[in-house]
């Protein structure tokens, strides 16, 4: 295929030279001079391992070439990448100044161009930025229309400056954001080469994909960062820890609890997040991130309880009381306290849990639950059809496959989803309202 390239920052030199290397013919574009001086004469513009190479064999197939001539490479290419860079601003707001500009650029040349032409957005931009922002701009700037004259598509870049040829080549999978099916497509035959598989999504998705997964990576340096501060402290080998702690790709290094949901509990995590607080011999101040996780915890739980609150209904049914179904383990449990809140507001409430029998709770699930709700014997629904006769809201606490049907049931009660009871929400009902999704 035919692309152009704009913006020859890290990110565009590596896609304008791994997409001429694979084949395709490859024009970059940019306003340095120097860069495009570089590019012409087969070096890399940017120091980067594997980057002169790179640069080098794309430049002598004959496929590479740079200009600052964004006219002749858009009408002359079948596809526009955009790469250019969107900083942060002195209040980390992001910089749109550049893309901006690219984008009306690119708008005015098109106007004089009769084929359906595809652009490809790679620079970080907030969720919905392309679709309400540089879509529009385009179309202003071009007079023509998305869908009829041209379609815009997102391609989130993963890379690590350091290892940007192997990450653009490697990649566990391509991720493309797309309006529809043909525009996607249209985006995939750019990857013909990859072995990795494409995965599509949402435009909205997409972007918002860039940011989870560096906001994911700043997560775990930050915790291995502190559970080394912990057991320097204690006097424990960090590294041989967290190799351990690698090796267990079941739950630690896995999907597991990588689900929106409510808040943690049990008489595990959050004990042991106490205890370290308390026992490392740290201050608070050198454990801000482990600090923050109750906190957090805590304003999750908050956000459930304004959800229903905004309701304004006196009778709540919960369904779940234990910190997760398929056990009778009620301490530390978010759905107690979630149910203790409610009451204190004198709100009346009923609680279905299929795994909790009063009279086998006992020793500290006992005394935990009575200290929060004195009266729980009153507030124990016999079934599941008892506590829906009562309710007005019903907050689903527990995964239960037997009530996967409430997200799409037709009733006049508000239903509240705390735990994403079905993954296809494609046919909700018109009371159903999901936490976080």
């Amino acid at each position: 295929m035919k692309i152009s390239v704009f913006g020859l920052g890290y990110v565009g030199t590596v896609t304008a030279g791994c997409f001429a290397v694979s084949g395709h013919d490859v024009t970059g574009v940019d306003i340095s001079q120097s860069k495009i001086d570089s590019v012409n004469a087969g070096r890399s513009p940017i120091y980067e391992t594997g980057m002169d190479k790179l640069i080098a064999d794309a430049h002598d197939s004959g496929k590479l070439k740079a200009t600052f001539d964004a006219r002749s490479a858009l009408l002359e290419s079948d596809i526009s990448i955009i790469t250019v860079g969107t900083p942060s601003k002195e209040d980390g707001s992001l910089d749109m100044t550049y893309l901006n500009r690219v984008c009306t650029k690119l708008g005015q040349v098109f106007a004089n161009k009769d084929e359906f032409h595809t652009f490809v957005i790679r620079s970080t931009v907030l969720p919905g930025m392309c679709e309400e922002l540089i879509v529009p701009l385009i179309e202003d700037a071009s007079g023509k229309k998305v869908f009829l004259d041209f379609d815009v598509c997102y391609n989130p870049h993963f890379l690590r400056v350091g290892s940007l040829v192997d990450d653009f080549n490697n990649p566990p999978y391509t991720l493309i954001g797309q309006q529809d099916d043909r525009a996607g497509d249209r985006v995939a035959k750019l990857f013909d080469s990859s072995v990795a598989p494409i995965v599509r999504t949402s435009i909205k998705t997409a972007e918002m994909m860039k940011y989870a997964a560096d906001v994911y990576h700043a997560s775990k340096i930050c915790f291995a960062n502190e559970m080394g501060a912990i057991c320097k402290q204690l006097d424990v080998d960090s590294h041989e820890m967290m190799h351990l702690l690698r090796l267990d790709e079941r739950l630690n290094v896995s999907g597991a609890y990588l689900e929106p949901g409510f808040s943690y509990g049990g008489p595990s995590i959050p004990k042991s997040i106490r205890l370290l607080l308390n026992d490392s011999g740290l201050p608070d101040d050198d454990l801000p991130m482990m600090v923050s996780f109750s906190l957090s915890n805590e304003a999750h739980l908050q956000r459930a309880l304004r959800m229903i609150l905004k309701t304004g209904a006196k009778k709540i049914g919960i369904v779940g009381l234990a910190f997760k179904p398929g056990t009778d383990e009620v301490r530390e449990s978010q759905m107690v306290k979630l149910a203790a809140s409610l009451i204190e507001r004198d709100i009346d409430i009923m609680i279905f849990d299929e795994g909790i029998s009063l009279a086998n709770l006992v020793d500290a699930n006992r005394e935990y639950v009575e200290s929060r709700l004195p009266n729980i014997a009153d507030l124990m629904a016999g079934s599941f059809d008892q506590l829906y006769n009562f309710a007005d809201v019903i907050v689903l606490g527990h995964k239960l496959d037997s009530l996967e049907y409430l997200a799409s049931f037709d009733t006049d009660k508000t239903i509240i989803d705390l735990v994403r009871i079905s993954e296809d929400l494609s046919d909700t009902g018109g009371n159903y309202e999901g936490f976080c999704w």
